[in-house]
C-alpha cells in the first residue's frame, strides 16, 4: 500500500476497532436483558431474528395486542405497498412509514432468511417463488413483510416458530393452537444457540 495513503487509512482502522469493541460490550448486555423477557426470547426462534431484531420489534410495537391483524402492523412499519387511486387502484413501493431503523433490521433479516440455504423452511420457499417472478429485492421486501407477520402472531399467541404451522397458515395470520412443552423447549434452545453463535461472530472484519 502506498504510504501516504497508509497514513490516511490508519485512524479509520483504529476507529472501527474501538467502535467494534463497544459494540460487544452493549451487544453482550443486550444477550444478558433480552434473556429474562420471555417474548424476546419467544420472537427469535423465527428465522433471521436475533437478539437486535426482537428486542427493538418489541420496543416499537410494545403491544402486540394493541393491533387487531399483522396488516395493521406490516403498515405501522411502513412495509406495506403505496396506493394512487387518482385514477384507478394502483400499488407501489412500500410507505416507508413507521420506525426507520426496525424496518432496515427486518429487511436484513429477510434478507438473512432468503440467503439461508433452509429448503424447509416456508418463508424461504415462499420468497423464491416470489423473486422468479418480480426479482429479489421485491421478494426480500415481501418476504420482510411477511416476517413481521410471524413475529406479531408468535407475540400475541405466545408460541414458538414452528415452519409446518407457517406453511398452513394464510395471509390473515396464525390461528390459536395448542403447543407441547418440548417443541417450545427446543425452539427457545435453538434460538439460544443462535445467539451464541451471533456473539462469537465479529460484527467487523478489518483487513489491515
Amino acid at each position: 500500500m502506498v504510504p501516504a495513503l497508509a497514513a490516511l487509512i490508519e485512524p479509520l482502522l483504529i476507529l472501527i476497532e474501538q467502535v467494534n469493541v463497544q459494540l460487544a460490550v452493549v451487544e453482550q448486555e443486550l444477550d444478558r436483558q433480552s434473556s429474562t423477557e420471555p417474548v424476546v426470547q419467544l420472537l427469535q426462534t423465527a428465522p433471521g431474528v436475533g437478539a437486535v431484531v426482537s428486542a427493538a420489534f418489541v420496543s416499537v410495537v410494545d403491544d402486540a395486542h394493541r393491533f387487531d391483524s399483522a396488516h395493521q402492523v406490516q403498515a405501522y412499519l411502513g412495509l406495506v405497498p403505496s396506493e394512487n387511486t387518482s385514477v384507478q387502484r394502483r400499488l407501489g413501493a412500500i410507505t416507508r412509514e413507521g420506525n426507520r431503523y426496525l424496518r432496515a433490521l427486518l429487511i436484513e433479516a429477510a434478507w438473512s432468511i432468503f440467503k439461508h440455504k433452509n429448503a424447509d423452511d416456508p418463508m424461504r420457499a415462499w420468497a423464491l417463488s416470489l423473486a422468479a417472478r418480480r426479482g429479489k429485492r421485491v421478494a426480500v421486501v415481501g418476504l420482510a413483510r411477511r416476517l413481521v407477520g410471524v413475529m406479531w402472531a408468535l407475540w400475541r399467541d405466545g408460541t414458538v416458530y414452528e415452519p409446518a404451522r407457517v406453511g398452513l397458515a394464510s395471509a390473515r395470520g396464525h390461528q390459536e393452537h395448542a403447543q407441547s412443552l418440548e417443541l417450545q423447549a427446543a425452539a427457545l434452545a435453538t434460538a439460544a444457540s443462535k445467539v451464541r453463535r451471533a456473539r462469537r461472530s465479529p460484527t467487523v472484519t478489518v483487513a489491515r
